[in-house]
């Protein structure tokens, strides 16, 4: 078998199925993930060992393969004839390799085209402070930032720079100088990257996820010193956002960060997509934007506040994540199966339903 060639027909196949994912494991058939739920190739053979290390194979040079059988699992992205990209993890389970290829567009799209609150562009237009974009890992994160600082790019003269681990969106420069950083390519570690951040002039940052407390200290201070920050966290609600940065140091430093954070926050957007009765997927998001009442809530420790808060200012633009899935229930583009099975609080969220 020409594992080369087998493999572009899959990245291929995926691309044109409108796909999210492409997964390969020992003992299945190749499956892509579409809509949110994981499908068969039903055409394709059940992979063997032997075949799936080809497939791998295929994806990784000389280096990379060296790299994955000493550390046993690899991050990296993969370009595909020009027709698309794909951020790839590559790891071994029971001994036997297997990769997970997430499919990145080509195009970067608008908030509009990701049918996002239109409120978000409010983000683009600052000069600094700290923006957060979070929710489970598949949920458009990814998207949603790369079309806020594609928008800067198109509408300010300003130096952006990313570090992201692989890099998924490739920006065309506009009226923006765009420095693309790509951990273990162009920087040998991600504290690496982020200790020179601030000597590169940016007035822009995209940190692709914030993986510890390192990384989300070097982004509040560069927020705090006149930039503006944009990264993502794998959690599910802007009060919980803030309760694991804040728990993410230790006790003898959680009240300066609870200080600076409550300085540099300017907002979280927190998103799920939720299919779609007629096919496909639409966003809901929970909008925060930081407030005085928040800011104050943040200093004084009292996080379990700030829902209240955002759910009695929708003049300010912010809207809660029930509010979202309600909306798209009476616009009859979400089920209220769905709605439920994505709320954070199902009761809460019915008896929203009954007063709309």
């Amino acid at each position: 078998m020409d594992y080369r060639q087998k493999m572009n027909e899959l990245l291929l196949m995926t691309a044109r199925s409108n796909a999210s994912d492409l997964h390969l494991a020992v003992g299945r058939r190749p499956m892509m993930r579409i809509d949110g739920s994981l499908i068969d190739m039903p055409k394709e053979q059940i992979l063997t060992p032997e075949m799936t290390a080809g497939l791998i194979g295929a994806l990784l040079t000389d280096e990379q393969k060296e790299k994955f059988l000493t550390y046993r699992d690899l991050d990296l992205s993969y370009a595909f004839e020009d027709k698309a990209r794909f951020r790839v993890n590559v790891f071994f389970q029971r001994g036997f390799m297997a990769a997970s290829l997430r499919l990145i567009p080509a195009q970067i799209k608008t908030l509009e085209e990701l049918h996002l609150p239109s409120i978000l562009h409010k983000f683009t237009g600052l000069s600094q402070g700290f923006v957060l974009v979070v929710g489970p890992a598949g949920h458009g994160k990814s998207s949603t930032l790369a079309a806020l600082v594609d928008e800067i790019n198109h509408k300010r003269m300003d130096h952006i720079i990313t570090i992201e681990d692989p890099i998924e969106y490739l920006f065309v420069q506009d009226k923006c100088i765009v420095s693309q950083r790509e951990v273990k390519t162009d920087s040998l570690n991600f504290h690496q990257a982020l200790k020179s951040l601030l000597r590169q002039d940016p007035d822009v940052v995209m940190i692709g996820e914030m993986r510890d407390s390192e990384s989300i200290a070097t982004a509040m201070t560069s927020a705090e010193t006149g930039h503006l920050v944009f990264s993502t966290l794998h959690t599910n609600s802007a009060a919980q956002t803030i309760d694991r940065i804040i728990d993410s140091f230790p006790s003898s430093q959680q009240g300066q960060i609870t200080s600076q954070l409550a300085a540099t926050l300017v907002g979280i957007v927190s998103q799920r997509l939720v299919p779609r009765i007629d096919g496909g997927r639409v966003p809901a998001c929970e909008i925060m934007f930081v407030n005085s009442a928040i800011r104050n809530l943040i200093r004084e420790k009292k996080i379990y506040q700030i829902d209240l808060v955002i759910e009695t200012s929708l003049q300010e633009g912010m809207t809660t994540l029930n509010r979202s899935l309600a909306d798209l229930v009476k616009k009859r583009e979400i089920s209220l199966e769905n709605a439920e099975l994505y709320s954070l609080n199902p009761s809460e969220l019915r008896i929203l339903l009954e007063r709309m």
